[in-house]
């Protein structure tokens, strides 16, 4: 992975022009290094990224706009503009839109691990059984369906 460059991933864009549909969610990468990985994330209502864990990685969300219901440790929290939520690796969190209106956030993990080649791999990708199965390959693990509730 190359060394960060200095400049300015201007709003509403990835780094390098990179955009990513993950199951109808759109990413933009904001930085990549070996010792972190930024992207943002934009849900409309009723979207999420079931419960799952990095073993690997520590997480962060950067609630940027609206407001996120989390699923984090087995606890049901809610995070809203300005909020940081903290997740430490090897802890189960996912993240769902259960609002009406749409939601941004900043996510970071560090180290980068393989995450970013994940995203690239899960592009416009729509088989859940793959998704999870090429997730668990990079360092993500989808717990059962149950843990959603």
């Amino acid at each position: 992975m190359a060394a960060l460059e200095k400049g300015i991933t201007e709003n509403g864009t990835g780094y390098g022009g990179t955009t990513w549909n993950i199951l109808g969610q759109v990413y933009f990468p904001k930085a990549v290094t070996d010792s972190t990985f930024a992207f943002e994330t934009n849900s409309d209502p009723g979207q999420f990224v079931p419960v799952h864990i990095h073993p690997t990685q520590e997480e962060f969300i950067l609630v940027q706009e609206g407001t996120l219901d989390l699923k984090l440790d087995g606890k049901w929290v809610k995070a809203h503009a300005g909020d940081l939520v903290r997740m430490p690796r090897g802890i189960p969190h996912g993240y769902f839109n259960k609002s009406d209106k749409p939601c941004r956030a900043l996510f970071w993990v560090s180290p980068a691990a393989k995450l970013e080649a994940l995203f690239k791999k899960l592009d416009n990708l729509t088989d859940v059984a793959e998704i999870v199965r090429i997730s668990a390959e990079h360092e993500v693990d989808f717990l059962p369906p149950e843990a959603n509730d």
